[in-house]
């Protein structure tokens, strides 16, 4: 699982009729298979050079024409080169952020300078860095993404004020960035810029104004009271929602229903240990979300190098990461760093005046004529008196995770509108690490070194598209990806069920990966047509979908959080698989199941077919060593 963004919603506006009945309209079967059927594998390959349409050249031609209209002086700002490889001999190792010898002979390549030696490492910074050790490459190499600053070039080395001047932008590896542009602060300094800016361009003192949900406006300033919201959910969402609208002077409340890392630390060790699940704090509810106790991947598609990431990244470092997130092509954190950085950034919230109330679970909504004014409340925390009580706000922020079932069935209850979308279900595999680290590297997989050494420890991503032609599956779509995910390297899976009743798990890492195990999810997409197959419909049917599957897998391991298991070659032969079984990094137990009676068929045998298909990608995937551990879920909630 992974540390990224999820979908907040405001709800301080009108508001549907309510209804207090928190049924959810999913009717429940007993699960029917279709026949296995056969599939067709197709691999999607990107287009380069001559191999693009005409339509992609003339795009990427009229891109070119506009990026070098828009350099205005090129004497100025900052250039952004990308794609500089330096091959690992020539490299310091994936620890070393700074500008190398190579680095700089890339450099110099790149703007046609013929000494390399001669140019100013003070110049220039890196901005990416990633490992590329792909079958396709000649050898292994550092890819690198780096600024470089013409002012400082020139005052160092005047010498290179003409290769500057005939720097051309080409699009995905030069770039002109004018200075305004560099993002240099956190989010909280983007945030105080943002309130001088305004105070400078007003008359009088910023004061930002919030609508309430009666249509009323607080300002802040002038002795005025502040806007009352709460934000329900600590995880990253919620977090980052309560800092800024700390920063921006609202009177903010955050809401989580799991306990503070200390106790939710506590709490994980008595499931691992003693099996003990507590139910509102666990490796998915609790301070800083469910990646606090997973991966701790900085996971991003709007891009790496956006001011916005930066800015989030760098709010990160200020509360305790390490600085290497800015600049690592996969940034990681790990649980044992996440602990001490959410320490800190709840202290900050505090010392900003934000309210914390962990072991608070919201149950319902208050709503007075149409609108949202509040929340109420329960203690999670007291599982033998339930009190409840009503808290006023002005708005609430709902930064839920994707595990708070009860929220979603309450929204429903309450008629508010949720969209149902696609996730993927499927299985985690496990291998040695030493093993896959010897499937990407070959002879260089000596150098990792238990996450100590000059090169990553391996990873991997693998994705393959199936299409069902069996008119038998016209109920089931017609085209599904199966594909890698959560990809741990050096790490461990580890058990994410909130219900005793249900067996899910997931993957996590330390921020050194240096475990004897790689584990990845193998999913495969799922959409209401798959649904449809076991009679769930409405807006929660995917969550009753999820909820089969998990109930299965706990009756399958036997109970007691006994996960079920089965190697790889077994599951693509259809049997049982005989003991003793390749170790698992599972602690709380394995127990050798045919995995083939947990999902549809259809699901299966797409997950068998992609997994004969990652072989070719990967050989040595397919081992007597690697274990399916199931049952698995990909899901990211959002409101609408």
């Amino acid at each position: 699982m992974s540390l990224s963004q999820t979908n907040l919603s405001f709800l301080n506006s009108s508001f549907p009729s309510s209804s207090h009945d928190l049924r959810v309209p999913c009717s429940r079967s007993v699960l029917s298979y279709p026949r296995i059927q056969t599939h067709r594998i197709l691999c999607a390959a990107k287009r380069t050079g001559r191999r693009r349409y005409p339509s992609e050249r003339k795009k990427l031609k009229t891109e070119q024409k506009e990026a070098v209209a828009k350099v205005k002086n090129k004497l100025e700002g900052v250039w952004r080169l990308s794609k500089l490889g330096v091959p690992v001999g020539d490299d310091p190792g994936k620890d070393f952020l700074g500008i190398s010898e190579g680095l700089l002979q890339a450099i110099a390549k790149v703007i046609e300078f013929p000494v390399a030696s001669m140019l100013p490492e003070e110049a220039f910074s890196v901005i990416r860095k990633s490992f590329d050790a792909r079958k396709i490459l000649k050898e292994a190499k550092f890819v690198y993404t780096v600024d470089l600053d013409v002012k400082t070039l020139l005052e160092l080395e005047p010498r290179a004020h003409d290769f500057i001047f005939r720097l051309e932008p080409k699009i995905g590896l030069i770039e002109h960035v004018p200075t305004e542009k560099i993002v240099s602060g956190d989010l909280i300094s983007v945030v105080n810029d943002c309130k001088k800016s305004n105070s400078e361009t007003s008359s009088g003192e910023y004061e930002p104004q919030i609508i309430n949900g009666s249509g009323n406006i607080h300002q802040n300033g002038g002795g005025r009271s502040k806007p009352k919201i709460a934000v329900v959910g600590g995880g990253p969402s919620g977090l980052f929602a309560a800092l800024v609208l700390a920063e921006f002077g609202a009177d903010v409340t955050l809401i989580e229903r799991g306990q503070a890392v200390e106790e939710r630390g506590r709490d994980i060790g008595a499931l691992v240990v003693r099996k003990i699940l507590d139910m509102e704090s666990n490796f998915c509810f609790g301070e800083g979300g469910a990646g606090t106790w997973s991966d701790g991947k900085l996971v991003t598609r709007i891009g790496k190098n956006s001011a916005t990431v930066l800015a989030v990244l760098k709010t990160l470092v200020r509360f305790g990461a390490p600085d290497n997130i800015l600049v690592n092509g996969k940034p990681h954190l790990g649980t044992d760093k996440l602990v001490p950085l959410l320490r800190n950034f709840r202290h900050y919230l505090q010392s900003a005046g934000v309210t914390i109330k962990f072991g608070t679970r919201v149950d319902d909504l208050l709503v007075e004529d149409s609108r949202v004014v509040g929340v109420r409340v329960s203690d999670s925390a007291n599982q033998l008196q339930s009190t409840s009580q009503n808290l006023k706000f002005d708005a609430v922020v709902l930064a839920v995770g994707h595990s708070a079932r009860d929220t979603y069935e309450m929204l429903h209850s309450r008629n508010v509108e949720l969209t149902p979308k696609d996730f993927a279900v499927g299985l985690r595999v496990e291998h040695p690490q030493e093993l896959i680290n010897h499937i990407q590297y070959s002879d260089m997989a000596n150098e990792v070194l238990k996450g100590r050494g000059k090169v990553p420890v391996a990873d991997y991503k693998v994705v393959q598209y199936v299409n069902d032609k069996d008119e038998d599956l016209s109920q089931s779509s017609s085209k599904r990806s199966c594909y890698s995910f959560c990809m741990c390297p050096g790490g461990q899976v580890v058990l994410t069920s909130t219900n005793p009743a249900e067996l899910c798990i997931n993957g996590m890492s330390f921020s050194r990966r240096s475990s004897k195990w790689a584990n990845a999810a193998l999913v495969v997409t799922v959409s209401a047509k798959d649904f449809d197959l076991l009679n769930l419909s409405g807006p929660l049917a995917g969550i009753e979908f999820q909820k089969e599957f998990e109930r299965r897998a706990a009756i399958m391991g036997g109970g007691d959080f006994t996960v079920p298991v089965q190697r790889v070659t077994d599951f693509l032969q259809n049997k049982l698989s005989e003991t003793p079984l390749p170790p698992s990094s599972y602690r709380l137990g394995v127990k050798s199941a045919n995995l083939h009676e947990l999902f549809p068929a259809h699901i299966t045998e797409a997950l068998r077919q992609s997994i004969s298909m990652f072989e070719k990608e990967l050989p040595g995937f397919i081992s007597e060593e690697a274990l399916l551990h199931g049952v698995e879920v990909y899901f990211i909630s959002s409101l609408s």
